[in-house]
């Protein structure tokens, strides 16, 4: 026998919980793509996604996942030959610098480990080594480790330094869900996912970019034609937007979602998402005192505000996961990066967009259950220490 005959708990790292508001929108006929109401949300969509960028710079929308918006950035900015310094603290700023090598960029890769942001000192030394760095990408928070990383203190470093290098940042996990403000932080490219904090069915990808990247990119023009940001920014015709036919029901959706976020406002969304992080850590905290779960990264400012990884040295967690799918309807997030796709001593929390406290609390109480059923190790505490934190 399972308990699991009600709506399911979706909780990994995105895709996220899609709100029901979103479903109904996207659920209608074809529209017309060519004229009428489709052009004009178009239009609302891409103000709207400034809005949650914080920035004045240019949205394009792409048919694609993360992959593809690592590929497009990449395209716009890069020849053969430049060299771009890749930041990681996890597989996802191992994945965007990848692309960039197949692109024939020259890429120098610091690695940070899987449990803390980088190091600015390491960081400030390979951009006073080599003034002809191109770019420096950094993930804001890689999904599969929950670090995240200090992108002021990145554009600081450049600035101190007087490095003329482009500042590249991945907010597909944290956009919609962590203070992001690009322009005021002086981020010249941004990628983001409308599946995480953006509450949309996976399926389009977007790229930010300032003056400072339209020059640089406008210096080339060897760029494939679907990647080309400059015709999804200013285009002559609608089509171009999209490279071709528009994501029609994608747009719907999307549209819907950031209405939300519009009504909601993007302080009570930061701050909403910092409580809820907050709450996951304390119960974590109880769990780890005296028992065989932890959370994988220890400082407190190293940590997302979207998703949360947790590892064991000693106990298979992956039976824990499958746990709460089956008797409970709970779906957590694998391992990634730490221990490889589908580690077992690691679980990880996705706590990002369309939450409330009975989706946060239940998911930490059915995580409890199963580490009593299974005979986990573990403290006591953790939901009333999650409650509390919550409600603070």
């Amino acid at each position: 026998m399972t308990l699991s005959q009600g709506r399911d708990l979706f909780m990994t790292p995105g895709p996220s919980i899609i709100p029901d508001r979103v479903l109904n929108a996207m659920h209608r006929a074809a529209p017309n793509i060519y004229e009428g109401p489709l052009l004009d949300m178009a239009s609302d969509i891409t103000e709207m996604l400034k809005r949650v960028a914080q920035t004045v710079g240019k949205p394009a929308v792409y048919i694609a996942n993360g992959h593809g918006v690592w590929e497009a950035s990449v395209a716009n900015i890069f020849e053969p030959g430049d060299k771009l310094l890749a930041l990681a603290t996890g597989r996802f700023g191992m994945g965007w610098a990848e692309i960039a090598r197949r692109y024939g960029v020259d890429v120098e890769l610091l690695d940070f480990g899987v449990s803390t942001g980088f190091d600015a000192d390491r960081v400030a030394d390979a951009l006073r080594a080599d003034p002809a760095i191109k770019a420096v990408t950094s993930v804001q928070t890689d999904t599969s480790t929950s670090v995240s990383n200090d992108i002021p203190k990145l554009r600081e470093i450049l600035d101190t330094i007087g490095h003329d290098a482009l500042l590249m940042v991945d907010c597909i996990a944290s956009l919609g869900c962590e203070v992001h403000e690009m322009d005021a932080w002086g981020v010249d490219v941004m990628v983001a996912g409308c599946q995480k904090g953006l509450m949309t069915p996976p399926g389009l990808g977007f790229t930010f970019h300032n003056d400072k990247a339209s020059i640089v990119s406008r210096r080339f023009r060897t760029t494939s034609p679907y990647w080309d940001w400059e015709p999804r920014t200013d285009p002559e015709f609608f089509y171009q937007r999209f490279g071709g036919t528009a994501p029609t029901h994608h747009m719907f959706g999307l549209h819907e979602a950031l209405t939300m976020m519009m009504e909601e406002g993007m302080e009570a969304i930061w701050a909403r998402h910092q409580k809820q992080a907050e709450a996951i850590w304390a119960a974590a905290d109880r769990w780890a005192d005296g028992g065989a779960v932890r959370l994988n990264v220890p400082a407190v400012h190293d940590r997302s505000h979207a998703v949360t990884t947790f590892v064991s040295d000693t106990e298979n967690l992956t039976e824990l996961r499958q746990w709460c799918l089956r008797e409970s309807g709970l779906t957590l997030g694998i391992g990634l990066s730490i221990a490889g796709p589908g580690g077992d001593n690691v679980f990880r929390i996705g706590h990002m967009g369309h939450m409330n406290p009975p989706m946060l609390l239940g998911a930490l109480a059915t995580v409890d259950a199963g580490m009593k059923a299974l005979g986990i190790a573990h403290g006591d505490g953790a939901i009333d220490a999650a409650s509390a934190q919550l409600f603070r």
